[in-house]
């Protein structure tokens, strides 16, 4: 009976065995195809990613440059409003010259022509109100020291009295609309007094 049983065993075990090779190669088929696989799906989704970071990096570049023409059309906006009266203002002041001129008269002090120059001084202070509503300043610089930036000198006259540099007259009033400068004041500067000592021998 055990000799019988033997060769059923053998066979059994023979017949097993062809069967346990082939699942260990088709699960070294199945293990290659899966890392494939996975090296595919690395590669997509680091693809994936890349094209989102390129996407967002154009969206905050986007945003940026929306951001910059917004506020360089603000500033543009302000600007305009600020400067829009520029040329008006510049046609106003030869008028507001003139009213001043009228007021330097020598015979200002004459009773026949006290309320004309009553008349022209209330016009002009109600004038100088006016425009400085809308932010035009005057510049007057006597006594002060002289500015490239706001003055315009005419003249350069010798003087002990004061500094050298310093503004002795003003033959012109200038102005400034909303800080920029519209009209330079027309100036004379002082400059250091001759020695007086003769050079000459």
């Amino acid at each position: 009976m055990t000799t019988d049983n033997q060769p059923d065993l053998e066979s059994k075990n023979q017949e097993v065995e062809p069967d346990a090779e082939v699942t260990s190669e088709q699960e070294g088929i199945s293990i290659e195809s899966l890392q494939t696989q996975m090296v595919e799906l690395q590669q997509a989704l680091d693809n994936a990613e890349a094209k989102v970071f390129e996407q967002k990096d154009s969206v905050i570049r986007a945003k940026a440059e929306a951001d910059n023409a917004r506020k360089r059309s603000m500033q543009e906006v302000e600007k305009a409003r600020k400067f829009a009266l520029e040329k008006f203002a510049s046609e106003l002041l030869p008028i507001i010259d003139n009213l001043e001129r009228a007021l330097d008269v020598p015979n200002a002090e004459d009773e026949a022509i006290k309320p004309f120059i009553s008349g022209v001084e209330m016009t002009l202070k109600l004038f100088i109100s006016t425009i400085e509503k809308f932010d035009l300043a005057v510049v007057d610089p006597q006594g002060e020291t002289f500015n490239p930036d706001l003055h315009q000198a005419m003249a350069m006259q010798p003087s002990e009295e004061v500094a050298p540099n310093t503004v002795i007259s003003v033959m012109q009033r200038g102005y400034t609309l909303n800080g920029r400068l519209i009209r330079p004041a027309l100036v004379m500067v002082s400059k250091q007094a001759d020695s007086g000592v003769n050079t000459q021998a």
